[in-house]
């Protein structure tokens, strides 16, 4: 079964960022990013400059085997980006959007993202987490989309799956989904 946090709780692992740091301001850009988009910590500290279209609005994200998507920046990821870039990223002659908060100035590796997430969870007291790093927000965000309606196909062009039959794997986490569309088993009275 897919490992997810309710979107309350993701809100509230946004929320615990310290937006009156250069760090918190940098976790909570990258946390949006996770829990908005369902990218890979690697999609993240992959993330280069020019993978922003700020006219269109869009975000360039290189997956596995190097397949290349654009999406949607969402409104409150694409400011965490901007707040970043303009108030928190250290100077330095890197492509990569995010880079650590002390120098040397060098970009994310993919552990330092799963352990933004890891610190932000416990600064946000969800103890009960089925898993601590970053793909925990990709299940998340694919789950929430689930639940809004999405089909299957919406959420495997959003994370970028290859086949569907990667994405129905997330179907299996919707039971109050599933319980409307159960028929009775033949000869029982009820469900």
């Amino acid at each position: 079964m897919p490992r997810y946090i309710s979107t309350a709780e993701v809100e509230r692992v946004i929320a615990s960022c310290d937006i009156t740091t250069p760090m918190g301001i940098r976790d909570r850009a990258v946390l949006l990013l996770l829990a908005r988009l369902g990218l890979r910590a690697g999609d993240i500290s992959g993330m280069r400059l020019d993978d922003i279209d700020w006219s269109e609005g869009t975000l360039r994200v290189r997956g596995k085997g190097r397949r290349e998507v654009r999406l949607p920046l969402p409104q409150d990821a694409g400011d965490a980006i901007v707040d970043y870039l303009r108030d928190a990223r250290p100077p330095a002659a890197c492509e990569q959007i995010f880079l650590r908060t002390v120098a040397p100035f060098r970009p994310l590796v993919s552990a330092s993202v799963s352990s933004i997430v890891s610190l932000a969870l416990a600064r946000a007291d969800i103890g009960h987490a089925p898993s601590r790093g970053a793909h925990l927000l990709r299940h998340s965000a694919a789950t929430s989309m689930l639940r809004a309606g999405a089909t299957l196909d919406v959420i495997g062009t959003v994370l970028r799956h290859r086949s569907v039959d990667t994405t129905a794997h997330y179907a299996k986490v919707d039971v109050d989904m599933l319980l409307r569309v159960t028929q009775p088993w033949p000869g029982s009275a009820s469900c």
